[in-house]
């Protein structure tokens, strides 16, 4: 009687975990540009580690639409489009939009707001030196401790599913856009509104911010003629 052969150990959770970020970083940080491919096998060989948590990972990644999964063909990372660009942003203004109306509604006190007065005073700090990438890392704890303030737990799951496209394409265009000297004024304002609860006020102006940052990206792809990034 011939044995069951057996099924390969699953994958322990923190390894699977240590894939997944690995590669996503990879794209996120555009050490995978847009168009790139790679096997299975060779990115399991760069890890050092079998090809199943590299499967899950990038299946997992398809699914947040950062790469395509070719069958025998490993993977390709997904360009974005103008138009997808566009609708992401169109997400993310509605949602954060509604955000920003929750935690003024909340009329949050200084100790709440001091994280959102730092990441606004780190992102002065980046822009004096000149550094755009601590500036957008500040930009992005800003939004991201907003949206988790808000206390809707649904709200922030649909706000950080399209969060890693709309971030790879700002890192892709940090520096072919103007100096982004508004994003601190309006950080401010914003802040000024949650102080004083003003619920319809923090919603006009976190919708306007995001807004002019879309315009902002949109405007790259017509001057520099991209159909994709």
């Amino acid at each position: 009687m011939n044995a069951t052969p057996a099924k390969p150990a699953d994958a322990p959770d923190s390894l699977k975990s240590s894939v997944y970020e690995a590669l996503r970083r990879r794209i996120l940080d555009n050490v995978w540009p847009p168009g790139h491919q790679a096997l299975e096998q060779a990115i399991a060989l760069e890890l050092g580690v079998s090809r199943t948590p590299v499967r899950e990972a990038l299946i997992r990644l398809e699914r947040e639409g950062l790469v395509q999964v070719i069958p025998r063909h490993g993977m390709r990372v997904l360009p974005m489009s103008a138009a997808d660009m566009r609708e992401v942003y169109e997400v993310l203004t509605a949602l954060e939009g509604q955000a920003a109306e929750l935690v003024a509604l909340r009329r949050p006190d200084a100790a709440a707001l001091a994280p959102l007065v730092e990441a606004t005073r780190a992102m002065e700090s980046a822009l004096a030196q000149d550094d755009l990438d601590a500036w957008a890392r500040a930009d992005e704890d800003f939004h991201a401790r907003l949206v988790t303030m808000a206390g809707n737990r649904l709200l922030a799951e649909a706000v950080f599913s399209h969060w890693d496209r709309a971030h790879r394409a700002r890192m892709f265009t940090l520096r072919l856009r103007p100096k982004p000297v508004n994003s601190t004024r309006e950080h401010t304002e914003l802040l000024d509104c949650l102080r004083a609860g003003d619920s319809a006020g923090a919603s006009a102006v976190n919708r306007a911010h995001r807004q002019r940052a879309s315009r902002e990206l949109l405007s790259i792809f017509e001057r520099f003629r991209l159909q994709q990034i």
